[in-house]
């Protein structure tokens, strides 16, 4: 018996390829920082990925966009990929993994 539809499997296993994506500023996986909101699947041919950023003008926001689009398009490559930056909720340190947080040191 299979617990998820084939677009929830696929969501999931996009938030796994995500995790190749490093914040370069804090060298933690973008899903451990709990930067992505929302995955969607539409085997029609695109991704939309919900994500915030640790701050508005993250000078680091590009280089993680296009990091995002390059791992996904290597799996996904005929699908359009869509960003969309969503600041609420404003992103704060309770979003971190237990993960992130042992990396950062924090309790």
């Amino acid at each position: 018996m299979n617990l998820y539809t084939d677009k929830e499997q696929r969501e999931i296993e996009i938030l796994h390829f995500l995790k190749e994506v490093i914040d370069p500023e804090l060298e933690i996986n973008i899903i451990d920082m709990g930067l992505v909101y929302k995955v969607n699947y539409d085997k029609d041919g695109e991704i939309t990925i919900d994500l915030t950023l640790s701050t508005n003008h993250c000078p680091m926001g590009d280089v993680i966009v296009n990091s995002i689009k390059a791992c996904l398009a290597r799996q996904f490559p005929k699908f359009d990929i869509v960003i969309n930056m969503v600041w609420e909720p404003q992103w704060s340190r309770d979003f971190l993994t237990p993960a992130a947080k042992k990396q950062l040191g924090i309790n």
